[in-house]
């Protein structure tokens, strides 16, 4: 994340075999909340093979043809999901086969679903002990992950799932963990909170058979959350499964995250530089800083949308944004990092809930989280780097749905990222026409 990125976070080359894609087995179907991207997957083989190459879609794929528990195929139906995703129809084998998986997709195509049911898969829960970790790199994308546990958990009663991050009383998290009743099976958090909990001996990870990171490039860039993470890593015992996700993942973090595996099944969909969405409509408007405010007003009075993201850089301009909206009759809202957590919560679910249609974020909203109905977002401030880009407007067009992303170009700097971005991945962003038809963004 860029802007005040440090206070979301509780503290804040081998040979590559290329399947060509008349060859390459379509992997998995998309399922749940950021569900996660499978790769294709005959679980056995080499396990060290490197999968990439484009998607091959094999539609008669089922999740019932995954080797799962009933209760869970029943959960999957429940939540309206028939054929997983390309990533998913890929990763999803791997994960149940027992393989250490590193996966790179593109945002919206349901990696999240990916060890969220590897590990419900795997767990036979005891009371008391802890047998999953999945680490991300903010709160709100905890919150979330939890979330998409309790979904497909429905009938699997017997398996309990708990969040943990800063900003709430270490103690209520200990008080839980130290009751065998509570304690939970399943533990989603942010590295700093679960370090605190495992150095004070309250979190005890001796159990622990999966170990996931998702967004693990953002949760292993930074050398001091790193070091949480790999203190958190020795605690769990030698032999458990890793899980590692994220949509950007260049060669040098790939390294990283290999440390912390026994022979992965590396799993690349597409090229690195073809990780644009498809579905879409990407435009960028010319324009000064001073005439942003009147275009923005234009564009919220004349697109048709369900739900719309603005991005800016700092928390005081999502403030002042959010203010100057409401005044203009524009029912926005806005969530920064410069809000007590409970707050940030509420707001997320106001906004999943569709109370509200427009939402002013810092990049807090910029990653892994999902919300089905955003299918416009514009870059009010272009981001820093292409790989926020990328996260930011993969917002909208989850799912392979359809969506626009505008963003305003005013300073050298914005057309430098712009073109970075375009060469980035390989995509053509065009300027904005004077009119759009509602068709090519709207999904019917």
């Amino acid at each position: 994340m860029a802007d005040h990125a440090e206070d979301l976070i509780d503290y804040e080359e081998e040979e590559e075999e290329t399947l060509q894609p008349a060859t390459t087995t379509a992997g998995s179907a998309s399922g749940a909340g950021e569900a996660s991207e499978a790769v294709s997957g005959e679980a056995g083989g080499d396990q060290d093979k490197v999968n990439k190459g484009s998607y091959v879609g094999v539609h008669s794929t089922s999740f019932r043809d995954f080797l799962m528990k009933p209760e869970l195929l029943r959960a999957i139906v429940d939540c309206g999901f028939e054929h997983p995703s390309e990533v998913q129809q890929e990763t999803i084998p791997a994960a149940i086969n027992g393989n250490d998986v590193l996966c790179q997709a593109k945002s919206g195509l349901g990696k999240t679903a990916v060890f969220v049911l590897a590990t419900l898969n795997k767990i036979t829960p005891v009371p008391g002990t802890v047998s999953a970790i999945v680490l991300c790199h903010t709160r709100e994308l905890a919150y979330q992950i939890k979330n998409e546990y309790m979904r497909f958990s429905k009938y699997l009663a017997d398996i309990k799932t708990g969040v943990f991050y800063g900003g709430v009383p270490i103690k209520n998290d200990q008080e839980i963990l130290n009751d065998k009743e509570k304690c939970p099976n399943i533990i989603v958090g942010t590295p700093g909170r679960i370090l605190a909990l495992v150095r004070d001996k309250t979190l005890r990870l001796s159990n622990v058979s999966s170990f996931v990171v998702d967004e693990c490039d953002k949760v292993l860039e930074s050398i001091d959350m790193r070091r949480d993470v790999q203190d958190i890593f020795r605690a769990t015992p030698h032999n458990k499964q890793v899980l590692m996700f994220s949509a950007t993942l260049n060669k040098e973090m790939r390294a990283v995250c290999k440390k912390f595996m026994q022979n992965p099944r590396e799993i690349y969909v597409d090229d690195e530089a073809k990780l644009t969405l498809h579905g879409l409509q990407q435009y960028y408007v010319t324009l000064a800083e001073s005439e942003k405010n009147r275009k923005l007003s234009n564009l919220l009075d004349s697109l048709e949308f369900n739900q719309v993201v603005i991005f800016v850089k700092s928390v005081a301009r999502a403030k002042l944004l959010n203010k100057l909206l409401n005044s203009c009759n524009f029912s926005s809202t806005c969530i920064h990092s410069d809000m007590q957590q409970q707050e940030r919560i509420d707001i997320y679910e106001q906004f999943k809930n569709f109370s509200k249609r427009i939402m002013v974020a810092t990049d807090i909203f910029g990653r892994g989280i999902d919300v089905e109905r955003v299918n416009i977002v514009i870059n009010y401030d272009i981001s820093s780097e292409a790989d926020t880009y990328l996260h930011r407007v993969g917002r909208a067009g989850r799912f392979g749905t359809k969506g626009l992303a505008i963003t305003f170009v005013s300073t050298d700097e914005d057309k430098s990222v712009l073109e970075s971005v375009q060469e980035r991945f390989e995509v053509n962003i065009t300027e904005l026409p004077a009119e759009i038809d509602p068709k090519t963004y709207m999904t019917a």
